[in-house]
């Protein structure tokens, strides 16, 4: 994978340090923005560092994973990120009772727009593609931020997790890992399904659905909402995913374009019940200080995966490309 074209000064800055030495980061100042989800420059960053500690980028020394500058950098970017959402994020009433409980009633509650049904009823092929471009940038590479979870748990809550995961990865069958069956349909949509090839053409907001992830993932401190990201990320994706299989059908995908989404109408229907009780409802009864965390952990991906989805819509509604650049699709 290539390193992506900057999108402001701090993007900038780091990408030009990743083409020298490690050690010669000269540093650069975080964007303060009000809605950093939205700001590009800022997801970007975070984004690039991040991918250091999963497969990297083509040319760039793996000794930069843990430059003392670049993990500064990280902090003040993770800290705005975590600042905004928590000024949007909040958790319901009731929310102290029983942690599945409480996860149901928040999933429940989630009014973001419905993309599911657009994609299922109106959506044209280059607006499906464009989705599945944006999707990409997860699901290539799906399972790995919460796997970062595994070591870092223990009993019932560590044998739900690794159930959940040995799905996810296929059981140990290439063929059957879910980011393969994503890389079947992104091929038999004409797409490129090279690991991080759309970066460059996806969101703020879609880059900051990924982030989010890998922020709770590297952080011990936020195994709980980790935890709780997870378990709603389950407990929303089975009828949504029916949806997609039905909208690319109705749009001529062959068995083959729809595989990835069939499959997770069944398999999320188990995790989900999973997830909930025996993954987040086993660790809050062995943590009951951080049942909190696990629902915000759930809160900010429901919110952010709006956000995402709020934006492209908006933009294929008012006749745009979801795309910052159109020009992949031509291909």
């Amino acid at each position: 994978m290539r390193l992506p074209e900057p999108r402001g000064g701090v993007s900038e800055a780091l990408v030009q340090a990743l083409a020298g030495k490690p050690g010669t980061f000269g540093g650069a100042s975080v964007p303060g923005s009000d809605e950093p989800w939205a700001d590009e420059d800022l997801q970007l960053a975070l984004w690039v560092l991040y991918e250091l500690h999963y497969r990297g980028f083509d040319e760039v020394d793996p000794d930069w994973d843990w430059d003392p500058d670049l993990i500064r950098l990280r902090a003040g970017l993770e800290q705005r990120f975590l600042g905004g959402l928590r000024a949007v994020v909040t958790l319901p009433d009731g929310s102290d009772g029983p942690i599945p409980a409480a996860l149901a009633a928040l999933t429940n509650a989630d009014a973001g727009p419905s993309m599911s049904r657009y994609l299922q009823r109106k959506a044209t092929l280059t607006q499906f593609r464009e989705f599945v471009v944006h999707r990409s940038l997860y699901h290539l590479k799906e399972a790995d931020p919460h796997s970062w979870g595994i070591p870092r748990l223990d009993g019932r809550p560590k044998a739900a997790l690794v159930e959940i995961q040995a799905d996810e990865y296929g059981g140990g069958r290439v063929e059957r890992m879910h980011s393969e069956l994503f890389r079947t349909t992104m091929e038999r949509l004409g797409l490129d399904s090279r690991y991080g090839a759309y970066v460059d053409h996806v969101s703020a907001q879609t880059l900051a659905t990924s982030n989010l992830m890998s922020l709770f993932g590297l952080h011990r401190r936020w195994l709980p909402a980790l935890l709780g990201h997870l378990a709603a990320f389950e407990m929303t994706s089975s009828l949504p995913n029916r949806r997609y299989g039905n909208g690319l059908r109705r749009l001529g995908g062959d068995a083959d374009a729809t595989r990835f989404y069939d499959e997770h109408v069944t398999a999320d229907a188990v995790h989900e019940q999973i997830a909930a009780h025996d993954l987040c409802g086993g660790y809050v009864a062995e943590h009951p200080d951080q049942a909190r965390d696990v629902l915000f952990g759930a809160a900010c991906g429901l919110w952010l995966d709006a956000a995402a989805a709020e934006w492209i819509l908006d933009r294929w509604e008012s006749g745009h490309t979801a795309l910052r650049s159109p020009d992949p699709l031509a291909a």
